[in-house]
């Protein structure tokens, strides 16, 4: 199934709940903008290699577009068009005042130099500067991104545009990006893991969890949730997956990946799981912290864990996502889970058109803050409808940008 696909049934599901008119799901579900752009760029040996990238600017009734860019070699524009569409729900659930968008560039990263990896991104920049902007689109990092590359994305902009830090976010701190942005995706998962044990009434010390993917998202979870006292039994990444049912020492992996440049294999405080079966794995909380479309209807009925919580986009396909629902098992959706980020990136952007510094303290109070109540708003929809957690995230979204559209007006 094409990842657009999967992101336009969850739309409908969530717009047949709101009873939303045709004319109104058309209007939400097609994006606004797509660019295809080429980028040559000279690498280090001196050959012209051509890379193909992607902006798809889908949604900006309630403010700019904001969105991620991603660097992968499986980077297509469908792809990116189903994520643009997941961060337009995605700032809607928790309520700051972006649209969404999502670009990318089919590349490796890895099969790059840091020189090569400039050259791209700011030949990017040089592609589609117009349409970036504080008001009107602000990237941030993705897979396969870093803050230093925004802080190029930053330097080139301002090139054409003069000083503008707030047209990107996720840059480093010393360069105008805010303490706390790299650990927010992954410190919201870990906050939201623990609201939704508390609402389903489970003991949280002890909780065995595992996590598919050991990145920015997955390894600051890992530590977040370790802190509350539950038991990482599994971790895993493309490299190795391991699993130790005494728990996992996070502070050892995290000193593991640190040392072999962000891989896990070759790491000896457990045991090596065969590939493909950490989500098979048992444990009380599965949280899928890689690349979308992993947990498929092939695999779903082998997942034992009761709750699932998307630390990456679009894990779960829908025909997976029934079969669960199916079995009861509980879904917290990604356009929550993981909207830590881009709930970080509103204050880094509030920050740089204050010209004014926030501190880490702040940045974490307010972010639990945001993610707490958008929480409760979901929880309590379902609840009152008894629909899964999904379906109510989606709505309160969706619900939120018709609203803005409509009282917008058609333009």
């Amino acid at each position: 199934m094409r990842a657009s696909d999967a992101t336009r049934i969850y739309f409908d599901r969530a717009a047949d709940e709101l009873d939303l008119s045709a004319s109104m799901r058309l209007l939400l579900a097609t994006p606004e903008r797509e660019v295809t752009v080429q980028l040559p760029v000279e690498r280090d040996s001196g050959e012209l290699a051509t890379f193909i990238g992607y902006r798809v600017q889908h949604n900006d009734a309630r403010g700019p577009f904001k969105g991620g860019l991603r660097y992968h070699p499986r980077v297509d524009l469908d792809d990116v068009r189903a994520l643009a569409a997941l961060m337009t729900w995605k700032t809607a659930v928790v309520d700051i005042p972006f649209g969404g968008a999502k670009g990318g560039v089919a590349v490796d990263p890895k099969d790059c130099s840091l020189r090569e990896l400039e050259r791209i991104t700011r030949k990017f920049v040089d592609a589609l500067h117009d349409m970036f902007g504080p008001d009107v689109d602000i990237p941030a990092p993705d897979m396969g991104t870093t803050a230093d590359m925004m802080a190029w994305v930053m330097n080139q902009y301002g090139r054409y545009h003069g000083f503008a830090p707030g047209c990107v976010t996720g840059k480093p701190v010393d360069y105008h990006g805010i303490p706390g942005r790299e650990e927010a995706t992954g410190r919201g998962v870990g906050a939201l893991t623990l609201k939704l044990l508390s609402r389903l009434g489970r003991t949280i010390p002890g909780t065995r969890i595992a996590i598919q993917g050991f990145g920015n998202v997955g390894s600051h979870a890992a530590k977040y949730l370790a802190d509350a006292e539950c038991r990482i039994v599994a971790v895993g990444d493309a490299t190795a997956s391991f699993r130790n049912d005494a728990g996992l020492d996070v502070l050892e992996l995290l000193r593991h990946v640190r040392g072999t440049g962000g891989r896990l294999a070759g790491f000896a405080g457990g045991d090596a799981l065969p590939a493909g079966e950490l989500l098979a794995t048992d444990c009380d909380v599965l949280v899928p912290a890689a690349l979308g479309g992993v947990i498929t209807a092939a695999n779903a009925d082998a997942i034992r864990a009761p709750i699932i919580v998307e630390g990456a986009n679009a894990p779960v396909e829908p025909d997976a996502d029934d079969r669960l629902t199916a079995r009861g098992v509980v879904v917290l959706p990604d356009i929550l889970a993981n909207a830590g980020g881009v709930t970080a990136s509103w204050f880094e952007w509030v920050q740089n058109r204050q010209y004014y510094q926030w501190g880490l303290d702040r940045v974490r109070g307010e972010l639990d803050r945001i993610l707490g109540r958008a929480f409760e708003e979901v929880w309590q929809l379902a609840q009152a409808r008894k629909l899964p957690l999904r379906t109510a995230a989606y709505m309160v979204g969706v619900g939120r940008v018709a609203r803005a559209t409509a009282l917008g007006g058609p333009g």
